[in-house]
C-alpha cells in the first residue's frame, strides 16, 4: 500500500489523473490524500469532485478555503467569480449530491502509524494535537448541521478573529479555526494570524511576519505537518517535517504528489490549454 499526497487541485482534473498515472496509483491498495483547495480556478472542478468520491475510502481529503467558499456560493451567500470557472459544477445535476458530500469532509487528517497530519494551510505554533483535532471536529459538526449556512458559512468571512484564546465564544472559536486551518500564512510574533501577505518568504518586507511554520510548534518534531494553500513559496519549506505541495498548477506551474513511504515527489506540469 503507498499513500500519496496530493497539493491543491483546484480543479486541474487532467493534471491531477497524469501525476496519478505516473504512480500507477491503484485504489484498490493506494490511498491518495488531498490537501484541500479541491476546486476552482481549473475547468475540471465537477469532474474532481466526482472521482474523488467515487475512491470513497481510498481518499483522505480535507477542506480548503475554495471548497468552504463554494459552500457559500451554493448556498447563495456568495456570488461566484468568473476565474474560478464553477458553472459547469454550479449546474450539474449533481451538486446537491457532492455539496452534501464535501459538507462531510474534515479540516485535518490523520495518519497514525507515520505520524503526519494532514491541513490545508497548516496548524498553529501553539496547538497540540488534542486542540487541533478538538477544534477542527467543531467545525466538522457545524458543517453537518442543516443550519451550516446560517450559523457558520455565513459568519466565517471575518479577519477579526486571528488569536487564538479558550475564552473565545464558540462561534469565534469556529472561525479562527477555519481561519488557521484554512488560510494561515503569515503570523506575528505574538502568533495572531495575517491575512494580507502571500508573497514568497524572501520578498516579506514585513519584520513583524514570519512564517507560521517558523515558529516553535508543540507538534513538531514529533509529527511530519503536510500542508498547501501556500503556492508562492513553491514547497520550499526549511525541516523534513515539513511538506508543502502547493506548486501553482492552477496558475501554471505543476501539481505535485509526495510518496509518503519512499520520500519522493512527482510533478505533473499545467497543461497548455487550446
Amino acid at each position: 500500500m503507498a499513500n500519496y499526497f496530493v497539493g491543491d487541485i483546484q480543479g486541474c482534473f487532467d493534471e491531477l489523473k497524469l501525476v496519478l498515472d505516473k504512480v500507477a496509483f491503484n485504489p484498490s491498495i493506494d490511498c491518495l490524500w488531498t490537501v484541500g483547495d479541491l476546486v476552482a480556478r481549473g475547468s475540471g472542478s465537477l469532474q474532481t469532485l466526482q472521482y474523488l468520491k467515487a475512491l470513497s475510502g481510498s481518499a483522505k481529503i480535507v477542506l480548503g478555503n475554495h471548497d468552504l467558499h463554494l459552500l457559500a456560493v451554493h448556498g447563495k451567500l456568495k456570488r461566484a467569480n468568473p476565474k474560478d470557472q464553477l458553472d459547469e459544477l454550479l449546474h450539474s445535476e449533481e451538486i446537491g449530491t457532492l455539496i452534501d458530500w464535501l459538507r462531510l469532509q474534515p479540516l485535518y487528517q490523520e495518519h497514525t502509524e507515520q505520524n503526519i497530519i494532514m491541513t490545508h494551510a497548516g496548524v498553529p505554533p501553539n496547538w497540540d494535537l488534542h486542540t487541533l483535532k478538538e477544534q477542527a471536529n467543531h467545525v466538522s459538526d457545524a458543517l453537518q448541521h442543516d443550519d451550516y449556512l446560517t450559523n457558520l458559512i455565513a459568519k466565517m468571512y471575518t479577519n477579526s478573529i486571528d488569536c487564538w484564546n479558550d475564552k473565545l465564544s464558540d462561534l469565534d472559536k469556529k472561525i479562527y479555526t477555519i481561519n488557521a486551518l484554512t488560510r494561515m500564512r503569515y503570523i506575528y510574533a505574538d502568533e495572531r494570524l495575517d491575512f494580507d501577505c502571500k508573497l514568497p518568504i524572501e520578498q516579506c518586507n514585513n519584520p513583524q511576519l514570519s512564517p507560521w511554520f517558523a515558529h516553535k510548534a508543540k507538534l513538531r518534531p514529533s509529527h511530519t505537518l503536510v500542508f498547501g494553500h501556500w503556492a508562492a513559496i513553491m514547497g520550499q519549506v526549511s525541516s523534513p517535517k515539513l511538506q508543502a505541495l502547493d506548486t501553482g498548477c492552477c496558475w501554471g506551474e505543476h501539481l505535485t504528489l509526495w510518496h509518503a513511504e519512499s520520500d519522493q515527489k512527482i510533478t505533473q506540469n499545467r497543461l497548455k490549454k487550446s
